[in-house]
């Protein structure tokens, strides 16, 4: 059995498709909201993390005092060495936590399916080298990661965010972008910016057919999370630990 910790910093970003596909997967799953629980202080127990976004910034912390132990807790998954999969916040939350930068995006709210690109880092990875060169995300962000952790390698770009996936140390992922969404919760999260009102990014249609070609190519990457974490892949190279 491989157990999950999966940290929902929000109410309106649950585990979704995310966490069908873990449990298919035969991943058991923990759900901690640090916004209502205290977050462990340990893996024990846990093979894998899982550290969803949120509304908030991921340094926060006047506002939402937990980030500082979710941050800690991403920091000690990297140290010991445990799969972890952070989306978003959670990707920033990561590169927070070992010696990277977040900052506003220059390039303001990025909003609707979109294309990253892999690098040519990606290849061998364990987890990126099956993806296809240039898979289909959703973006809803306006800040992102300026600067990654000295210890991470690049995985991902796009031309409004240069650092759209990464690896921290050899089992550590952190994704700008989301992959666990449904039409449904994007378009609940677009009610709450009036000025996303009638984009067509955020038309039906679009989203249905975006979130097909998600799920197509996603859901065989969150298998082969499950299956790092129960330790049945191979880890083709490492990088210095944070």
């Amino acid at each position: 059995m491989t157990r999950l910790l999966v940290l929902q910093p929000d109410h309106d970003d649950p585990p979704a498709r995310l966490g069908e596909w873990l449990t298919a997967a035969g991943a058991v799953l923990d759900v901690v909201k640090p916004y209502e629980e205290p977050v462990p202080t340990s893996l024990d127990g846990y093979q894998g993390v899982v550290c969803l976004g949120g509304a908030m910034g991921a340094l926060d912390d006047a506002e939402h005092p937990w980030l500082v132990d979710v941050r800690k807790l991403l920091s000690h998954a990297v140290a010991k060495r445990v799969p972890l999969l952070a989306i978003c916040l959670g990707a920033q939350l990561l590169a927070a936590a070992t010696g990277g930068q977040v900052r506003r995006s220059p390039h303001g709210r990025d909003v609707g399916v979109r294309l990253v690109a892999k690098r040519d880092a990606a290849s061998g990875d364990p987890l990126f080298d099956e993806l296809p060169w240039t898979p289909d995300v959703l973006q809803f962000h306006e800040d992102e990661v300026g600067f990654l952790p000295p210890s991470a390698l690049l995985l991902a770009s796009s031309p409004k965010c240069a650092n759209e996936a990464f690896r921290v140390g050899d089992r550590a992922y952190g994704l700008q972008f989301h992959i666990e969404t449904t039409p449904e919760l994007v378009l609940r999260w677009a009610a709450g910016y009036p000025e996303l009102a009638g984009l067509r990014a955020l038309d039906q249609d679009r989203l249905d057919q975006g979130h097909e070609d998600i799920r197509e190519v996603w859901q065989p990457f969150a298998e082969r999370f499950v299956r790092l974490a129960a330790g049945e892949l191979t880890i083709h190279r490492s990088l210095p630990l944070v």
